[in-house]
This record gives structure tokens, C-alpha cells and sequence, in this order.
């Protein structure tokens, strides 16, 4: 289940970021969506009835999309509006794709630019440009089903998706759950450009902040690691890509069978370098 509040000011929008966002851990694992709930929260008597019909609309829509069936749902008076699904999918217990399987050797590849919460925090602050929003909104709709196919189809180790804590906060939890060690190169990032100057401008929500500080324990920042990518990998994500382990002999294929279904540019940002406790280091 994944609820949060509004991150764009489009209503409709809102409503299918939430269903995309809402889909992903199901996608990560490798799985299929087929039925979810909607969960609504709203100032009743404040917010028009329009605009939380447009809210649902949306989800709806984006739940069409990805061929899943809304069954229902619950909604309740709120002073901060809410919205998102609970989601089931259907997956054979022995190919479950888990964030703990990650091996020596894998490389990494991630599926989406980074930037989203630097954009949504600079949309609430009236700082994002048109231009910022039209590209964030437009990753953020994008639905992961079309790399969780071209991952199961190729076979992978692991996978996790990219949210609330960020690159490096979700890549060390997949370190820790393998028992590995890992490596991030910040240059071959995908970073979306309108996020750059935001970031420059120290426009980042707070959940940076805490992601950063938390990546301390675990993370190394080697010294050409400028704090403008500290901050854009610590970003924390709605609706991020996935985060893929897969070995080095089927890295090739994993792009090639993602760039057929859609899904072009998807780099490899780092490598598994051996067994460990965890640990991420960080190269420019």
C-alpha cells in the first residue's frame, strides 16, 4: 500500500502519479498487478467535488493502463488530502525477484533519471519552471512495467525501486540484504536537467536531509563527489525506476530487452565488488 499527498498541482495527474507510484513494489518483484483499493483523504465540504473526482479519475486511468482491476476502495474526511492503492499482484513463489540476492559481479542499472522531489519541493515553492514540471509529471506517470517484463524476462539477481529514501539509501539496503558490498559512479547517473538548477539553489525537501544523514553510516563519499550529487542521489523519489542487479554476462541483454519494450538509456551506474557488510562507495 502506498498513500502520500499531492506532489503536482494537476488533480488529475496527482491521481495517476499515486496509481504509477503505488504499483511499483509489486513491479520490483517481478510481479503482475491485478486488483487494488483506493485510498481517499480529503477536506469534505473544502476541496470541490471535482477536483477529487479528477484525483480519482486519474488513478483509475493509470490503473487501466496497467491492466488492473480497481475494486473498491475507502475515503475519509481529511485537512490534508490524500490519495493512493493498496495493490496484489500474482508471482510463482520461486521467481520472486527480492532487493537480497545481489551477487559479486552484478552490475547495476537504473531505469529512471533522478530529480523528482528536488522538482515536486520546487513546484510547492513556486520555483519549478513549466518546463521542470513538464518533466518530472512525465517520469513520474511512467508506469515500471515495461522494465519488470524485460528484467524477468532476462533474469536478474535483485531489484528494488527507487523512492522515499533515495539512490543510495535504497541501493545500501539492497547491499545489507545481500551481504555485499557495492560500488556508485555519480557521473553515469541519470539526473533530470531542470533538477540541476533547483538543487544549485538548495531547493530539496527535508527528507534529503534525513536520507543523507542516514546514508553516513553506510555510504563513503569519495572527495570528487560534489554536494550537488550528494543531495540529487540522496532525492528522494515518487514513482522512481527500479534498481536492478543483474550479472555482468546478461547486462547487454537486460538493456537491450528494456530499449525494446520502451525503455532506452537505462545505464549502468555501478557494480556489486564482493561480499560484505553493506557498505556503498560513491565515485564521481
Amino acid at each position: 500500500m502506498d498513500v502520500f499527498t499531492p506532489v503536482v498541482d494537476e488533480p488529475y495527474a496527482y491521481g495517476a502519479i499515486a496509481a504509477a507510484n503505488s504499483l511499483s513494489d509489486v513491479y520490483a518483484m517481478g510481479a503482475q498487478p491485478l486488483l487494488a483499493l483506493n485510498i481517499l483523504a480529503y477536506p469534505q465540504g473544502r476541496l470541490p467535488g471535482e477536483v477529487v473526482g479528477e484525483i480519482v479519475r486519474g488513478g483509475l486511468e493509470k490503473m487501466q493502463e496497467a491492466g488492473v482491476v480497481v475494486a473498491g476502495g475507502h475515503s475519509l474526511d481529511d485537512p490534508q488530502p490524500k490519495f493512493g492503492y493498496a495493490v496484489t499482484g500474482l508471482v510463482h513463489p520461486e521467481r520472486v525477484v527480492t532487493n537480497a540476492g545481489a551477487r559479486p559481479g552484478d552490475r547495476l542499472v537504473l531505469t529512471k533519471p533522478l530529480g523528482i522531489g528536488v522538482i515536486t519541493t520546487g513546484i510547492k515553492q513556486q520555483r519549478a519552471s513549466p518546463e521542470a514540471v513538464e518533466a518530472a509529471t512525465r517520469v513520474m506517470l511512467e508506469l515500471n512495467r515495461a522494465a519488470s517484463e524485460a528484467m524477468v524476462q532476462v533474469g536478474v539477481h535483485a531489484c528494488t525501486d527507487v523512492t522515499g529514501y533515495g539512490l543510495v539509501g535504497h541501493l545500501g539496503e539492497m547491499a545489507r540484504a545481500s551481504g555485499v558490498d557495492v560500488r556508485l559512479y555519480a557521473s553515469r547517473v541519470p539526473v533530470l536537467e531542470e533538477a540541476w538548477a533547483l538543487v544549485r539553489e538548495r531547493v530539496f525537501p527535508r527528507g534529503t536531509l534525513r536520507n543523507r544523514g542516514a546514508a553516513a553510516k553506510f555510504a563513503r563519499w569519495a572527495a570528487g563527489v560534489s554536494e550537488e550529487y550528494q543531495m540529487l542521489l540522496c532525492d528522494p523519489q515518487t514513482s522512481g525506476g527500479l534498481l536492478i542487479a543483474v550479472s555482468a554476462d546478461r547486462g547487454e541483454l537486460l538493456r537491450q530487452a528494456l530499449a525494446a519494450r520502451g525503455v532506452p538509456g537505462a545505464p549502468e551506474v555501478g557494480e556489486v565488488v564482493g561480499p560484505g557488510e553493506g557498505r556503498v562507495e560513491i565515485l564521481p
